[in-house]
């Protein structure tokens, strides 16, 4: 998620989810191929699996690209066919890429042919007049030609204009239903859906009909109600962390970044929705806020946070799935 998934928020992410792919914020082509690819692509190992996503449109470019990520260490590239923002569609990528099939189709194939990890896209179901079922299966069929062997759908069409890019995520309906009929349509294919998961039944429930499930926000800002995916998903035996327990394990990684002179906020700023539902979460959002600007702010800001906060009772043995 662009301006919100960077290297920071990825690590503590990991710290939740132990056997998730991750995936970076998107990254323009052009900004890569002309920018600091250090600075674009810079990673901790422990956030692996990584995927990073990419935009752009112009296939020698994207194939460039691929070979940047696979070269930095990246797990996966993503071809982001879903943003509708009006940034993004400036740069002539994104969701409006799903008006021309055959472009994807040709980036797909100039990416493949120079990297040996996967080629992903992530697409909408549609954009703007597009209707039902058949623009997102002629979309799939023309990208699962070109080699990608996975896709993952954002279960909703996207408005070009006339709605903000937080409208396109909460006001075209939600077509779970349009997914499941890809996976039956295109069997052969990975298809992971994506809108609207909000917690691990959710998860649980879509495994049924697809292979893979793709939350975003809900993760990012209440990443507790999905904690007990690892357990839940991945079949093995897991012990769910207490929340104090996962902020104790990130405490290190903070300080090794403000030795480096990254400020305590653009870590805390990935923290805030940890104790969503808890007595004192807004006391902890506040103090984070409010202190983590500071010029000099140090660990001492998040473990004063953590004692405004009164703990909940929590299952500290975890769901327990029996190993196969």
């Amino acid at each position: 998620m662009l301006d919100w998934t960077d290297q920071h928020c990825r690590y503590w992410l990991r710290l939740l989810f132990p056997d998730a792919l991750l995936y970076s914020e998107m990254v323009a082509a052009a900004a890569l191929i002309h920018g600091d690819v250090d600075q674009l692509l810079m990673f901790n190992p422990f956030e692996k699996p990584l995927a990073l996503q990419l935009g752009g449109n112009e296939p020698n470019a994207m194939a460039r690209c691929a070979e940047i990520a696979q070269d930095f260490g990246y797990d996966e590239v993503n071809i982001n066919v879903g943003c509708p923002s009006d940034r993004v569609q400036a740069g002539a990528f994104g969701a409006c890429l799903m008006a021309e099939p055959d472009l994807v189709a040709d980036c797909v194939s100039a990416m493949q042919a120079k990297v040996s990890i996967p080629v992903t896209v992530k697409t909408r179901l549609g954009i703007d007049k597009m209707e039902g079922h058949a623009p997102l299966q002629n979309f799939v069929a023309c990208i699962a030609k070109a080699g990608c062997g996975t896709v993952i759908v954002h279960a909703r069409k996207a408005w070009l204009s006339g709605l903000s890019p937080k409208e396109n995520r909460e006001i075209p309906p939600l077509r779970y239903d349009y997914v499941y009929r890809l996976k039956q349509e295109f069997p052969q294919l990975e298809i992971v859906i994506n809108g609207g998961i909000m917690n691990t039944a959710d998860v649980v429930e879509h495994l049924g009909f697809v292979d893979g499930t793709m939350v975003g926000r809900e993760a990012y800002q209440n990443p507790y109600a999905l904690i007990d995916v690892q357990s839940a998903v991945f079949n093995r035996s897991t012990v769910i962390p207490e929340r104090a327990e996962i902020v104790a394990r990130y405490l290190p990684y903070v300080e090794e970044q403000l030795a480096k002179g990254v400020h305590l906020n653009r870590m805390t700023q990935h923290m805030m929705g940890l104790f969503q539902g808890c007595p004192g979460a807004k006391q902890w959002r506040r103090h984070l806020s409010e202190h983590a600007v500071e010029p000099d702010a140090g660990i001492e800001v998040i473990t004063e946070a953590l004692r405004k906060v009164r703990m909940p009772q929590e299952n500290t043995t975890g769901a327990m799935v029996n190993e196969s």
